[in-house]
């Protein structure tokens, strides 16, 4: 798994590629806890998401809860087939703000 992070605009683009599992969450936690933590909005980039689990979910939660209560934009761009399945299964692409392209997500974050 790769986590890149890059500024586009004054938001973060957190790109995820690979796996996000049991044993990779913990760095996607941390890097979108860090950028939510700088009162930056945030878009994660899922394009390159091949296989996403429960913890990796719950690091997306997480991500999201601590934006919303810091009054700080959160979306998803890209996801992919995959992770978009998961995202189905738990209900949570009616929770996400969820954008098919990055540059409809710069426009919703304010980018």
């Amino acid at each position: 798994m790769d986590c890149e992070i890059r500024d586009e605009g004054g938001v973060a683009i957190v790109a995820l590629t690979g796996d996000v599992d049991l044993e990779t969450s913990p760095r996607v936690r941390g890097a979108l806890l860090d950028c939510v933590g700088a009162k930056r909005s945030v878009l994660v980039d899922m394009s390159g998401v091949s296989y996403i689990d429960s913890s990796g979910v719950a690091s997306l939660v997480e991500a999201y809860q601590t934006a919303r209560k810091s009054n700080t934009k959160f979306g998803l761009v890209q996801v992919s087939e995959a992770a978009m399945r998961v995202l189905e299964l738990a209900r949570l692409d009616r929770v996400f703000a969820i954008h098919s392209t990055l540059a409809d997500g710069l426009k919703d974050v304010g980018g």
